[in-house]
């Protein structure tokens, strides 16, 4: 299995001088999830937790139910790429054949291949009520994000997707160019082990786009968390599956957008 990094050599400019020297960045593979020997998707993704990847994108796209879906997965590299081969329950492989549909997708995309525009904005489902949370624990859980991070330390380049509780902290960050694959792998990783999101916060290094959200409803996860901003899209779909969508977290506060009842509010609440 290739490195999820590698280094390679530049020429830095700074100011009017000029020097060589090595960066590490990213790598980004070219991996196939095939059910039963037939491809669905190929993404473009960093080449690590592809175990993980394939279990999450599975439960993500509604091919399974349950990791015990999956009879057999063997990650395998081949001439092109990497192909994460899955043997599926025989009522599930019947399922995905009566809708299967063909999907690239590039790190930066959640919807190509998508057949209409229904399928790209298709209701989320409902999440579990799940806790409350005070703005230290939100914090608390953004700023255990950096120290996780190892492959972004190294690349400044990828995107992370963690899940925190206030009980346990931080219980598992998964890394990749694509920050829709970090979630799938974050997903993955859940499932392996058992965790149920219902009762902690789903942290993200990214934008909100509204596939983030469709996954996240998905996974389960009545609270988001993301670095940055949330679109409009994603936050109409976020309010009605019950999501409490938070964005903007950074290391001097954070903004709510829907599910406002999760987040106890200060003593200094003040209304514009």
């Amino acid at each position: 299995m290739p490195d999820p990094a590698l280094s390679v050599q530049r020429i830095v400019y700074r100011g009017d001088q000029a020097s060589e020297s090595a960066r590490t960045i990213p790598r980004e593979t070219p991996v196939a999830l095939t059910y039963n020997r037939s491809t669905h998707a190929v993404m473009l993704a960093t080449p690590d937790d592809l175990e993980d990847f394939a279990i999450g994108f599975s439960l993500s796209e509604g091919i399974i139910r349950d990791a015990a879906d999956i009879l057999a997965l063997d990650i395998i590299t081949v001439p092109d790429g990497i192909e994460c081969r899955m043997d599926l329950l025989p009522e599930r492989l019947d399922a995905l054949t009566r809708r299967q549909r063909r999907l690239t997708g590039p790190s930066g995309c959640g919807l190509c291949g998508m057949d209409s525009l229904a399928a790209a904005i298709q209701p989320a489902p409902r999440v579990p009520a799940g806790g409350t949370f005070t703005p230290d624990m939100v914090q608390a859980a953004m700023q255990s994000m950096p120290a996780a991070q190892t492959l972004n330390m190294a690349t400044r380049a990828v995107h992370a997707a963690g899940f925190w509780t206030p009980a346990l902290g931080l219980i598992a960050l998964r890394e990749d160019v694509g920050r829709h694959n970090a979630l799938d792998k974050l997903s993955g990783a859940l499932a392996r082990a058992g965790v149920s999101a219902a009762d902690g916060l789903l942290l993200l290094s990214s934008r909100v786009s509204v596939e983030m959200v469709q996954k996240a409803a998905t996974l389960g996860a009545p609270v988001i968390v993301a670095i940055s901003a949330p679109t409009s899209l994603a936050v109409e779909v976020a309010a009605a599956a019950g999501i409490t969508l938070i964005g903007i977290a950074r290391s001097d506060g954070f903004e709510v957008f829907t599910g406002f009842d999760r987040i106890s509010h200060p003593r200094a609440y003040h209304v514009a």
